[in-house]
């Protein structure tokens, strides 16, 4: 099967599932805790499978994070001169 006939099934099911819990809600009520936790993961399943549609319809490649390059030049010392070295406190002060 191809990927598109697959999440139609997904959907299928999808669709009866939530068929199933409006009529489970009809019998047990929607005002428990357990009844709106399955209608919420659900919903989040439907949620999901919309973004794998998503994904699925776009062709492009996933994107690979842009690479930033860092200088091997040291830092200008001047940046650390207020600074606390960590775990040791002020310069001059004695460490803990």
């Amino acid at each position: 099967m191809s990927v598109h006939d697959e999440l139609t099934s997904v959907q299928r099911s999808l669709d009866d599932l939530f068929r199933s819990l409006g009529r489970l809600e009809k019998q047990l009520g929607t005002g428990g805790l357990e009844m709106r936790r399955v209608r919420a993961d659900a919903n989040h399943l439907r949620e999901s499978l919309a973004l794998l549609r998503e994904a699925a319809a776009s062709p492009a490649a996933p994107k690979r994070p842009e690479l930033v390059t860092i200088s091997d030049a040291p830092y200008d010392p001047s940046l650390w001169v207020d600074s606390d070295d960590e775990g040791l406190g002020a310069r001059d002060r004695r460490a803990p």
